[in-house]
């Protein structure tokens, strides 16, 4: 196992921390959520790999094959469905947002203020 894909996931990471941090829109900083989130796609990915590692399904492979875990298989297709909705409820507040008070800037959002 090599170390390659931890780094890029931790860049990726915060790439999009960076970018929510920086943002001064609500939209990109659900697009830099979104990519942070991201991340843990490569680290799932580079968790799961196996070299010459064949599909977990046990009934024509010999004892002794190299295997993919499918329970990393399971926790990736979780995490795009957990990332997609929520993506899609943070855009749906935006919209919401930009519809009662006009903007979607964070700084023009005076109501919003505590």
């Amino acid at each position: 196992m090599t170390v390659l894909p931890h780094l890029v996931a931790g860049w990726v990471f915060l790439i999009g921390v960076h970018g929510l941090a920086t943002s001064r829109d609500l939209v990109h900083a659900v697009g830099c959520l979104s990519v942070a989130q991201s991340s843990t796609y490569v680290l799932l990915r580079a968790v799961g790999y196996r070299r010459d590692g064949t599909a977990p399904v046990f009934s024509d492979v010999r004892p002794g094959v190299t295997v993919v875990d499918p329970v990393v298989q399971a926790l990736a297709l979780t995490d795009v469905v957990v990332g997609a909705t929520v993506t899609a409820l943070l855009l749906a507040l935006v919209v919401q947002t930009a519809k009662r008070h006009g903007a979607t800037d964070p700084d023009e959002l005076f109501e919003l203020r505590g």
